[in-house]
């Protein structure tokens, strides 16, 4: 097992399944765990001061409720069920990344804040979350014009040394990412599910440290509906770029996630124009995305360049980061 930091153990025992014998015992969600940060920053206590603290000292000095302190000391007394959890895992090649770590992704610092993931669990190469890259999101289901500008993306970020950030599930997702490999490029995926069972179809470019698989959500947990709409802002908030290909109007996951990034300014969002595209995708450009034109008539290689100087005139918004 890699060697955690104090603080990285307190907030896996605090805020992942990891270990949960106890189903009456839930691990603490952000909303939790972001009041219980900011007492201990005002305190000037580390997360893992708590680990030496009895219930009553965490309850006094934290000024917590019995109950909230109570269910705190039980998350924190399962460090054996942890660590053996984290073994496994190693074993397969999937590690722990927390909210407390100086090589934690800074953008999610900055564009996030407190809605950072405290907890992600990532396979291959960890260097790459957060480097210079395009998110391309978009529908399972594609027409011809989708599927080309998919694979356009793909190949362009692959020659060009820009990350391929996408979700890691079928269609969009997954014609760009195979795209940029296939153009010997790199690629992260954010997955809303399924990491252990995932790892085994990508073995090879992990190895290679080309491909970084990376959840929220723990490593063997089933797809959901609400997993997949709360990762969205995750592939976003990675890049430099977004480019939407295809999009259902005012409805689904890729229409949910381009909305909330045009409104919240993280980066910068493309949507793939052409005569026969979504209606999504003509709200989104009405909402105030770039338009991203089918074909595009430039080289691939100058794909980022030319994303640069389409997006200038966009407003920039400066972020403050949070600690852990």
């Amino acid at each position: 097992m890699m060697t955690l930091s104090p603080d990285s153990l307190t907030l896996l025992l605090l805020c992942s399944q990891l270990g949960l014998a106890d189903e009456s015992l839930k691990p603490l969600t952000l909303r939790e765990w972001n009041p219980l940060s900011r007492k201990l920053q005002a305190t000037s206590l580390r997360p893992s001061d708590l680990l030496a603290g009895s219930m009553s000292d965490i309850q006094l000095r934290l000024g917590l409720s019995v109950e909230d302190a109570t269910r705190v000391t039980n998350l924190l007394d399962r460090t054996t069920e942890l660590e053996n959890q984290l073994n496994r895992l190693a074993s397969l090649g999937i590690f722990s990344l927390t909210r407390s770590e100086s090589d934690y992704p800074q953008r999610y610092r900055q564009r996030l804040k407190e809605s950072a993931p405290a907890v992600l669990f990532y396979a291959g190469e960890k260097a790459l979350l957060g480097q210079p890259g395009i998110a391309v999101v978009g529908s399972r289901h594609l027409d011809e014009a989708g599927q080309e500008c998919a694979r356009f993306v793909g190949n362009a970020c692959g020659i060009s040394g820009q990350v391929l950030y996408s979700g890691g599930a079928k269609g969009v997702d997954t014609i760009s990412m195979n795209s940029a490999l296939d153009a010997r490029g790199v690629a992260v995926g954010m997955l809303a599910d399924s990491l252990e069972r995932t790892i085994k179809k990508h073995r090879e470019a992990l190895a290679r440290g080309d491909l970084c698989l990376v959840t929220p959500y723990s490593p063997d947990a089933g797809f959901s509906v609400g997993a997949a709409m709360g990762r969205n802002r995750l592939i976003y908030c990675l890049a430099d770029y977004a480019i939407v290909v295809a999009s259902d109007a005012e409805t689904g996951g890729t229409w949910a996630g381009a909305t909330e990034t045009l409104k919240n300014g993280w980066v910068p969002v493309f949507v793939l124009e052409h005569e026969a595209m979504p209606e999504g995708n003509k709200l989104l450009l009405q909402k105030g995305a770039l338009p991203f034109p089918h074909p595009f008539k430039h080289s691939p290689v100058k794909l980022p360049e030319w994303m640069k100087e389409q997006a200038a005139s966009l407003p920039s918004d400066p972020s403050q980061p949070s600690l852990f």
